[in-house]
Order: structure tokens, then sequence, then C-alpha cells
């Protein structure tokens, strides 16, 4: 779990937009449309599709503890969660993802 914890930990820490998905999961492609809409780089923006990790499980029970949830999509922005496909969404249309992605 140490290893992880860590690589969780540097994912978010390393990118502006960091997702944890699944890539058939619908909520997951609610995220990742609303995401769509800016225009992120590879150097501020990841996608971590984990379903066919061997950790996925361990993944999804870390981000349980550090957001209170286990489903995908877990969304960080600068380091903070914000929650998943509806939540997402819900930003987007409100404009508020707009400027918390400073775009």
């Amino acid at each position: 779990m140490a290893d992880v914890k860590n690589l969780i930990d540097a994912k978010i820490a390393g990118k502006k937009v960091m997702v944890f998905s699944k890539t058939y999961c619908p909520f997951c492609t609610k995220a990742k449309k609303a995401l769509a809409n800016y225009n992120l780089t590879g150097d501020e923006y990841e996608i971590m599709e984990i379903e066919n990790d061997p950790n996925c499980q361990a993944i999804q029970d870390y981000l349980l503890d550090i957001t209170g949830g286990r489903s995908v999509p877990r969304v960080f922005i600068n380091g903070k969660c914000i929650g998943g496909g509806d939540e997402t969404a819900a930003l987007h249309s409100s404009g508020k993802l707009k400027s918390l992605l400073g775009k």
C-alpha cells in the first residue's frame, strides 16, 4: 500500500489536473468531457485509467482514505479533490471550473 500511496500522492502533486478513471465508466466520461472544454496540456493534465492496473483495488482504497469516496472518477485540481463526474460537470456548467483551472 505504501507504493500505491506514494504513486497517487506524486500524481496528484505533479499535475494541475489529475483524474483517476475507468474507461467504461459513464461518470468518468462525463468528467473527461467537461475537462475537454479547456486547453489543458499534458504537462498540467493526466488521466490514469485504473481498471487494468494490478493495484486497482488498493488505488481505490487509498482514494477512499484521502477523499471519502472510493468510486471513480476522482478529479483533483491543484491537489484538491473536487469530486466525481457530476461535480465536475456541474462546476463546468456554472463556470466555476474555468476559474479553478485558471483558464
